[in-house]
Order: structure tokens, then sequence, then C-alpha cells
């Protein structure tokens, strides 16, 4: 019996060895091997494989130097071309600007005087291999054929580093291009000074996508400059005045092949661009490995397990991608530049900028309120600041300008959905009296919205898609308002928010445009017809992508179009529709297609979670996996569509561990069909959420049963007070649905 005993007591001590062994090898994995930074690079993804770490002011990035949708970021996978390396760019935006402070080493001395009418003419531009090129999280390599020389990147959250390795007694030099642009950008002034021998500065203000962009820089060289050549050019800008692109050639001594610079940036001055810069020796490999560690750190918020090694180079290159935006806008010293050129300071939060509200408030914001709650707070000051010259809060916001891009104002459902979440750091009367503010003004639409209870076609473009996003956005406020107390103003926009139920036509199930004698629709009506912008009723689609956008009140949309089965039947047709697109300008953005369903663009993306609304979870379950399966990879080509600053991959995370803010200011989750066998969130240092799914596997896609807490759990929401307490979700998965699970 003794021997039994310490046998049994043996195999305990040897299980739970081996048991704390995979937990500390699980803890200690290094999750940034996982990350791909070139997914997305191709086809319509529009993202960068350079440097920057989580929500970092630079993101040093090569620039391939075509004007072209593709090349929206600077950089397409499809290309063999480097014209240099530049120090912002945008992440799977659908219009291009930025890849401003070009720098670029090369081995001979060029021609910089004549004006570049293209790449082509550029005398510094180099081929280069995808064989010799590399990227990480916080790093890039590639090396440059026609000038032999390996290029190395990495950043810190303000100062860019830069490591140039020279071929043997080559001459060695430096081209820093101003003038350069691409896409919607282009230069209105440029300068550049050499401060010292191993110091440049100077500015690059521009217009484009940005109207008023003005970018000030300094740059640190590891080795003294021997010999400059500045070459100023006058030219002609938009407003006929004259501009000056500025470019220069650094010359070096090649006593070694090595040269590193460190670079830092300011919308401010040059001086604020000094205080960001880092001080110090050149320690490329310290900043390298500091960058790894910060993004993995960023990475482990969420820990997934699947032995399938592909879905983990998926998922955490989908929460890479979800950390890259919004950006770090103010300096070390909390100033920064609004686009009326008022310099302000931020006090007690970090302002941010690339606030690209149209497409990240569906998941990307909130997927920062489980894994950053503080950059919500922060992003919420910045909004609030950004409202003041105007008295309007933000839309699409690119370095502190108001591009006004895209529909709505949904700066209010991420202010909105963080208050209701809990979040603290900002004033709750102040923002709300900016959303109230907002939404009473007549700006883009709203006094059409205002006087007739939706927007009439006839009187503004894309008035269906424009009307449903003000009607969310007034339900939006209308929460805000019931919870401060404020019960006028919450039946005033809860009424509002009834928009939608003008432009349901009940005959086809569609969304229209109706006119403002508010009886006739815009005729002739094909659901599938897109015009891109213009003489549209739809933004970026067409009626079977938009006739879905009433997050706040699907049991009502249901309603109209008959009850849960008609609405159900119209929503599996909307995925095994033919996927023709009709029309002669037909939008770019719908892509990703699925039937009539577009996931390569926002508008679709909470279509899926709505079988759970109308009794039929499975549904959601079903195609939320197929989603997941067919719209992402791990190739170039791995994203569907733009990435649009994080919204594509946020979709990701959250659904493939199960979950979906399908409304977000609810603060409710939809439950899909999670496709790790274990997630773990991390909300505190002590406390973890975990979502197990037991079977789990390419067939076994449907919830038969779970538990919460080692309790029943049959419903299909989860909210997120929940999961900041902590505990564990646990289904167990099947390959035919259980239709009566989550049935209430």
């Amino acid at each position: 019996m003794r021997n039994i005993t310490l046998l049994f007591l043996s195999i305990l001590i040897i299980t739970s060895c081996e048991h704390e062994i995979g937990k500390k090898s699980f803890e200690n994995d290094f999750l940034t091997k996982y990350v791909d930074p070139f997914i997305g690079t191709g086809g319509h993804g529009h993202t960068y494989p350079g440097a920057t770490v989580p929500f970092g002011m630079l993101q040093v990035s090569p620039v391939n130097g075509i004007s072209n949708w593709d090349w929206c970021s600077g950089y397409h996978y499809s290309d063999s071309i480097a014209i240099g390396f530049s120090h912002l760019s945008l992440s799977g935006t659908g219009i291009g600007d930025l890849a401003d402070i070009l720098f670029m080493p090369i081995n001979k001395k060029v021609d910089l005087s004549i004006m570049p009418k293209s790449r082509d003419s550029l005398p510094y531009k180099s081929s280069y291999s995808h064989k010799n090129e590399t990227a990480s999280p916080g790093y890039y390599q590639v090396f440059l054929e026609d000038h032999d020389v390996n290029v190395e990147l990495t950043t810190s959250l303000r100062t860019a580093y830069h490591k140039y390795t020279f071929k043997e007694n080559d001459e060695q030099s430096v081209v820093v291009d101003l003038g350069f642009a691409i896409n919607w950008d282009k230069a209105t002034n440029t300068d550049l000074k050499v401060e010292d021998e191993f110091t440049i500065s100077g500015y690059r203000f521009s217009t484009g996508w940005a109207k008023n962009q003005k970018v000030f820089f300094v740059a640190k060289f590891s080795k003294p400059i021997i010999e400059n050549n500045i070459i100023y050019k006058k030219f002609d800008v938009i407003n006929d005045s004259d501009g000056v692109k500025t470019v220069a050639q650094l010359f070096f001594d090649n006593d070694s092949n090595q040269l590193q610079v460190k670079v830092a940036l300011s919308s401010v001055s040059i001086d604020n661009a000094k205080d960001n810069l880092e001080s110090g020796d050149f320690n490329f490999e310290t900043v390298k490995t500091q960058a790894n560690n910060t993004w993995n750190e960023a990475l482990s918020k969420i820990k997934v397990e699947t032995p399938i090694d592909s879905l983990k180079t998926i998922f955490y290159t989908a929460m890479y991608h979800a950390q890259v935006a919004p950006v770090t806008f103010s300096d070390k010293n909390g100033q920064f530049r609004k686009e009326n050129d008022s310099i302000v300071t931020a006090t007690n939060y970090t302002a941010y900028s690339t606030l690209s509200l149209w497409d990240t408030f569906r998941a990307e914001h909130p997927l920062l309120t489980i894994i950053a709650p503080d950059k919500v707070s922060d992003i919420t000051n910045t909004m609030l600041e950004y409202y003041q010259p105007k008295k309007i809060l933000p839309v699409w916001t690119l370095y502190a300008n108001e591009t006004n891009t895209m529909t709505g104002y949904h700066s209010i459902p991420v202010i909105v959905e963080a208050y209701l979440k809990g979040i603290k750091g900002f004033d709750a009367e102040k923002v709300y009296d900016a959303m109230k503010t907002t939404m009473m003004q007549d700006e883009r639409g709203l006094i059409h919205y205002k006087k007739h209870g939706y927007i009439p076609y006839n009187l503004l473009d894309e008035s269906v898609t424009i009307t449903l996003e003000y009607a969310y956005d007034d339900w939006c406020v209308a929460q805000m308002a019931k919870a401060l107390g404020k019960k006028e103003d919450y039946l005033y926009f809860l009424n509002r928010s009834n928009a939608y139920k003008y432009l349901f036509d009940e005959e086809s199930g569609f969304m229209r445009g109706k006119s403002e004698d508010g009886n006739s629709w815009n005729e002739p009506f094909d659901p599938k017809y897109s015009n891109h912008r213009e003489h549209t009723d739809y933004t970026e689609g067409n009626a079977w992508q938009h006739s879905w956008f009433v997050p706040h009140a699907v049991d009502k949309l249901a309603s109209l179009h008959g009850g849960n089965t008609i609405f159900t039947n119209r929503l599996e047709q909307l995925f095994t529709e033919s996927s023709e697109i009709t029309g002669d300008n037909t939008s770019a953005d719908i892509s990703g297609l699925i039937g009539q369903y577009a996931h390569g663009n926002e508008p679709s993306h909470h279509i899926a979670y709505m079988f759970n609304h109308a009794k039929k979870p499975w549904r959601t379950q079903f195609w939320a996996r197929h989603i997941l399966d067919t719209q992402y990879n791990t190739t170039p080509n791995g994203l569907s569509g733009n990435e649009d600053c994080g919204q594509m991959s946020a979709w990701y995370v959250l659904s493939s561990i199960g979950l979906y803010a399908m409304n977000p200011v609810s603060t409710d989750y939809e439950i899909g069909s999670p496709i790790f066998e274990t997630a773990t969130i991390r909300i505190t240092e002590e406390k973890t959420f975990t979502i197990e799914a037991e079977n789990v596997s390419d067939k076994n896609i449907y919830i038969q049963s779970a538990t919460l807490n080692d309790q029943p759990f049959n419903q299909t929401t989860i909210s997120h007070k929940t999961l900041l307490e902590g505990g564990e979700l646990r289904f167990i998965m099947g390959d035919v649905p259980n239709k009566n699970w989550g049935i209430e």
C-alpha cells in the first residue's frame, strides 16, 4: 500500500512539474515570432512593412515612389524599387498621404538639380528583392542592390534608428529628399540645414489629404558629415505662390563600413524634435530589442492556444496591426499643433492622431477597451481638443487635420462606449456637450436630417448611408444622456435614432433613397448597383451591403422585414446571392465578396452577427467562421480589403476568440464561433478571462453547450463588465448545429 501511495505521489509531482513547465513555456513564449508585417502589403491591404512600436509617433518604412491606390502606405509587395525610407506612414487607408522626411543611403554622387517627374528619373532609386528583405515587430531590413547597401530600421516611441552597412571601401552618402511626394501629398515649403558635423535639421510643410501638415525634424549621424550638397528648387504650388523643394546629399568617411542615424520629428518645432530625440549612443540592437519586448507585451494581452501555427500568425499579426494606429502625436513635452496652427499642450494625457473613425469604431476601438483602455481615455481627450476650434467632433483626423472623410460622426460611439464601459480620465459632461452640439449643427447633411427625419436623396449624395449612421450616432448620444440623467435629451435623440424606418422599402426589403416629398423612392433601383462616392445613395457600396446598418435595433429591423424568418432568409440571401456588382463606376472598396457581403469594407462587418438577434445563432456561428476561414491568410494578400488603421484586423482578433461588438455602445459582445482551443485575455496582472472551445476544429464550428464559471450559459451575448470580472467561458463544439443553444 505504501509503495502504491509513493507511486501515486511521484506521478502527481511529475504531472504538476510538467504543468508548471508548460505554463512557464507558454508565458515565456515570445509572441512576436508569429507576426508577419508583410501580411496586407499585397492586394488591397495597403499596410506597410516598416518599423514602429505600439501606437508609435514614427513609422519608418520603405517607399516605392509610386502614386497609386495600392501604394497608399508608400509600399506595395508587388514592387521591387525603393526610393528611400520615410518616417510617417499610413496603415491600410484608402487615401494616400505622409511618407515624409525621406532618407536614402547610396554609394555614389548623383545630380540632384533636375526636378524629377516620376521615380524613374530619380538618380538615387534602387532595386531590391524580397529574398533580401525581412520584417518583424519594430524592425525592418532590406538590401539595396544598386547601391550595395544593407538597410536596417528600428524605432522607439519618438525616435527612429537607421543602420546602413556599405560595401567595403564604397563611397558613403545619404540623400535627404524633402520635396518628393506620393498620392495626394504635395510639399509647399521645405528647408534643411547642417547644424554641426553630426546633425541636420529642417522642416517639411505640405498639403494633401491633411491640408495643413507641418513636420519638423532633426537627424544625428554616427559619423561626421565631411561634405554636403544642399539644393533648393523653386516650384509653383496650388495657391500660385512659390514653394521650395529641398534635397540634399550628405557624404561620410568610409573608414568603417557602417553608418547609423537617429531621427525625431515634431509637429511644433525643430526644438521640440530635438527634445523628442533620444540622447545617448546609437544603440541600434538595444533599441531593436526594446521594440521587440514592447511589442511582445502588447501582443500578450490576449494569448491563444492552437496546434496550428498559421492561425497564430494570422492572429498575432492582426493584434499587431490593431495597435499601430492611432499614432502618438504630442511631443515629449506634451505639445502638438492643430490644423489652425495653434499649439496646445496635452496635460495628463497623450494626444493621438490618424483617427479612422468611420472604420475603427466598429471593432478596433472595442478591442482597445479590452487591451489598451488607457489609450481609449487619451484618445477621447484628444478628440475633445480637436472639437474646440469649430465645435464639431472629429470625423477622420490625419496629422491633427480634419479631413471630413467618410460619413457620420463616429467619434460619438467611441466616446459613449468608453464611458459606459467605465473608462475614466475624461470629463463626461464636456464630452456629452460636444456630442450634443455636434449632432445639433447643420453641417454634412444634418440640416436636412433634422428637418425631414432622414436625408432626402435629391438633396445630398450617399443619403441612405448618412441617414443610417446618423441614426446610430443619435442612439449613442441618447445612451449617454440617459446615463447622465438628461431625460429630455435622451427621449429626443432616441426618437431621432428611428430615422432608419423612413428609408425601409417593404416591397424590396432594402434601405432606399427617398425624396424630400416623403413618398417617392429614387428610381430606377438596382440593389447591386454601385457608383463610387458620387450620384449614389450608398457610401462605397450598394443597397445589399448598406441596408443592414441598424445595430442598435436589430429586433425592430427584423419586424420591418416581416419577422425573423423573412429577415434571416434575406440575410442568407446576402451571403449566397451572385457577387456581380453593376455600374460603370463601381467602388474598388467592394472587395472580399461572399455573395453580396463585402468583408473588404467596413459596412458589412457586423452583419454575420445579426442572426443572434433573430433566434438563429448557429447561422452567426457558420458565417462568422466562414469569414474567418476565407478572408484572412498568411500571404501578403492576407487581407481581403483595406486594413483601415486596425479595423480589418480587430474584426479577426475579436471574432477568432468568439466575440464581436456588433453594437459597441451596448457594451455587449456577440458570441460567434471561436477558432482557438483557449484564448486568455489579461484583464490585470492578477486577473484573466479565459475562453475555451473544447473539440474545436475546422469542422466543429458549432456551439453545443456552454458554461460561464462552471454555470450553464445559454445566451448569445456577454457583457464587458463580465469580462472585466475575470473567469472562464467554456464552449463544447461540434459539427452539427445545436439549434436550442442561445435561444431565449
